[in-house]
């Protein structure tokens, strides 16, 4: 369970309204004041709830050119700030799912719970491990991962999410040798070049129900022809399970593998 004290230390909970929490810690997160809407706060906002400590998936939070507060000017104001490891910038393009593990043991030792992220870090191990046990031995499906914003096609091709395609047992259509993702873990592409590929299933991120009627009926509109969309295997992922450094990590292994490999059993 959730620690309580830490929960009632929260000052602020940004990029909340995007997607709503899990059920297991909504009700902790109920009173703790939303800065900053759907993106990251303002500089000016984030320091106004007087925060001692901030946790950030990635170091685009932490971007004075964007108006946030910069790690420099935290440190400035006496605050510390903690970027997931999976999304600091020197690993950006080589995260992996197990990089979750260090930020549970750094974070259990920085908040004196040691037991409770021991014991999140062997739960999540267990739930890849059986996602592991499931999928052995299978013929893996080729598979693209995309965002479409509008009729904007962008690939994932690099850092955690192509690793957490990789743990649920897809062969990646785009990967980091590719040129495109040479220097960014994501590149936009023309449909041309994703028909081309004709992946087996497609995997995108999604915020909520509207946008992802939306998606799917771009995909089916735009690569009716594609085998992922003629045999229905669109899949969508809540956004913020793919943000480095959070358990959702792990359940979008799961989730994946689980609509890769319907006939395999996930004990």
């Amino acid at each position: 369970m959730p620690d309580r004290a830490l929960a009632d230390s929260l000052v602020g909970q940004a990029q909340a309204t995007a997607q709503k929490l899990p059920a297991d810690v909504a009700g902790l997160a109920a009173e703790v004041p939303v800065i900053g809407g759907d993106s990251p706060p303002s500089r000016e906002e984030l320091l106004a709830v007087e925060p001692d400590f901030v946790y950030s998936p990635t170091t685009y939070e932490f971007t004075a050119e964007q108006g946030f507060a910069s790690i420099e000017q935290l440190a400035d104001a006496g605050v510390a700030a903690y970027t997931a490891t999976g999304g600091c910038f020197d690993r950006r393009m080589e995260g992996t799912v197990n990089d979750l593990f260090i930020d549970l043991d750094n974070l259990g030792a920085i908040f004196h719970v040691e037991k409770e992220a021991n014991d999140l870090i062997s739960s999540s191990q267990a739930e890849l491990a059986t996602v592991d046990t499931a999928i052995e031995g299978q013929d893996r499906p080729r598979v693209a991962q995309v965002f479409v914003e509008g009729t904007t096609l962008t690939a994932i091709g690099a850092g955690i999410e192509y690793d957490i395609l990789q743990r649920a047992g897809a062969d990646n259509v785009f990967s980091p040798d590719d040129p495109a993702f040479a220097d960014f873990f994501a590149a936009e592409i023309t449909p041309e070049s994703l028909a081309a590929e004709a992946p087996d299933a497609l995997v995108f991120a999604v915020t909520d129900s509207a946008q992802e009627a939306a998606v799917r009926s771009y995909l089916a509109a735009t690569f009716p022809d594609m085998p992922a969309v003629r045999d229905g295997r669109l899949i969508a992922v809540p956004s913020t399970d793919l943000f480095p450094g959070t358990l959702g990590n792990v359940s979008a292994v799961r989730l994946i593998a689980e609509e890769l490999y319907p006939d395999a059993v996930f004990d």
